[in-house]
C-alpha cells in the first residue's frame, strides 16, 4: 500500500481528479486533426462554426465524456465483483456481464428493430442481469458452494455462450452486420452525447449505491460468518451490490459496447495504492478507471493513424498480460 494515511489518500483523490480533468482536455486536443489549446478554449468561449470548433464540440468532447463515464463505471463494477466473489479475476467481461448485455442489444436491434435509446439501455440491463444470474447459479453448484475458480469458469462459459449466439445471429443475417457493428466494436469513437445522457442517470445511481455500501463490503470481505455475527444481512448487501454492477456494466455496454479488462486491471492497481478499504477503493477505482480508458482511447488514435484502433483492443493489450500475471499469482498461492 503506497498511500497509508487518511491525509495521503485524500490528497491522492485530489491529484487523481486533477489528472482525470487533464486527460479529458488532452482527449479533446489530441488526434488526427491538430488542435491548439487556444482553439479548444475558444470553442467553448467563442464558438465560430469553424471546422476545428465543430470537431471539438461534436466529436472530441462527447468522446472524452463517454470514455470517462465508461471507465468510471467499469472500474467500480470490477471492484464490486471482486469483492462479492472474492475472486481477483472477476470483472464484468470475464464473468459474462458484458457478453450478456451485448447479446441482448444485438437481439433487440436485429430481430425487433429497436431504436429507442431508453429501450436499448433497459435491454442491456436485462442481458447483464441474466448473465450474472447464470454465472452465480453455475458457480454455486456443488457441495463447496461458490468458489473463485468455479465463478471464473462459469463466467468464461457464459461469456463464450453469449458470444457464440451473437455470432450465430450475425451469420444468419449478415445484412444486419453494419447495424450492430456500432455496438459490438467496443469503442467510444462516433458516439453522441444523446447516448450518454440516456444512460447517465443509471450510471450515477449505480455509483452512488456502490459508495453507500462500501463499508458493508468491508464487513462482507471478513467472511459470511463474521458478517452475520456482526448483524449484517449479507444476502441483501450482495443483492444491492449486484444491482449496482448491473447498472454500471449494462449501462457501459449500452453506450460503448463490450470493452474488456478495465474491471480487472483498475481494482488491483487501486488496492496497491490504498489497501483493502472499499471506502477508498470505490472512489479511487472511479477515477483510475476513467483515466485508464482516456489514455487507452488517446493511444488508439495514434497506432494506425490516420485510421483508429477500437479502444477495446488497447485495453486488451494492457489487460491480457495483467490477467495472466494475476492468474499465475493466484495459482502459486493456491
Amino acid at each position: 500500500m503506497v498511500l497509508q494515511s487518511i491525509k495521503g489518500k485524500s490528497f491522492g483523490l485530489i491529484i487523481g481528479a486533477t489528472l482525470l480533468l487533464l486527460f479529458n482536455f488532452l482527449s479533446i486536443i489530441l488526434g488526427y486533426t491538430n488542435i491548439t489549446i487556444q482553439t479548444a478554449i475558444d470553442a467553448f468561449t467563442n464558438f465560430n462554426s469553424s471546422n476545428e470548433h465543430i470537431i471539438i464540440l461534436d466529436v472530441r468532447l462527447p468522446r472524452a465524456l463517454i470514455a470517462t463515464a465508461v471507465g468510471v463505471s467499469l472500474g467500480v463494477a470490477g471492484a464490486l465483483l471482486q469483492a462479492l466473489t472474492r475472486n481477483p479475476l472477476a470483472s464484468p467481461d470475464i464473468l459474462g456481464f458484458n457478453a450478456g448485455a451485448s447479446f441482448s442489444i444485438v437481439v433487440a436491434l436485429m430481430l425487433f428493430s429497436v431504436t429507442s435509446l431508453q429501450a436499448i439501455t433497459w435491454i442491456a440491463f436485462i442481458g447483464a442481469a441474466i448473465a450474472g444470474f447464470l454465472v452465480y447459479f453455475l458457480g454455486s453448484i456443488g457441495r463447496d458452494g461458490m468458489t473463485p475458480i468455479k465463478m471464473t469458469l462459469a463466467g468464461a462459459a457464459i461469456a463464450a455462450l453469449f458470444a457464440s449466439l451473437t455470432q450465430g445471429l450475425l451469420v444468419m443475417d449478415e445484412s444486419a452486420l453494419d447495424q450492430v457493428l456500432f455496438w459490438m466494436s467496443g469503442s467510444v469513437q462516433g458516439r453522441k452525447l444523446d447516448i450518454l445522457f440516456a444512460v447517465l442517470p443509471y450510471l450515477v445511481i449505480g455509483l452512488i449505491i456502490s459508495l453507500i455500501i462500501s463499508n458493508k463490503i468491508n464487513i462482507l470481505n471478513l467472511g459470511d460468518d463474521v458478517a452475520k455475527g456482526l448483524g449484517q444481512r449479507i444476502m441483501i448487501v450482495k443483492l444491492i451490490a449486484g444491482i449496482s454492477v448491473i447498472l454500471l456494466a449494462g449501462g457501459s455496454v449500452a453506450i460503448a459496447g463490450p470493452i474488456g479488462f478495465i474491471g480487472i486491471v483498475v481494482p488491483h492497481v487501486v488496492k496497491w495504492l490504498v489497501g483493502n478499504d472499499y471506502r477508498w477503493i470505490i472512489p479511487y477505482c472511479a477515477i483510475v478507471g476513467g483515466i485508464f480508458l482516456l489514455i487507452a482511447d488517446i493511444g488508439a488514435r495514434y497506432i494506425l493513424m490516420p485510421e483508429e484502433v477500437p479502444v477495446g483492443i488497447m485495453t486488451a493489450l494492457v489487460g491480457t498480460p495483467f490477467f495472466i500475471y494475476i492468474a499465475r499469482k493466484g495459482g502459486r498461492k493456491a
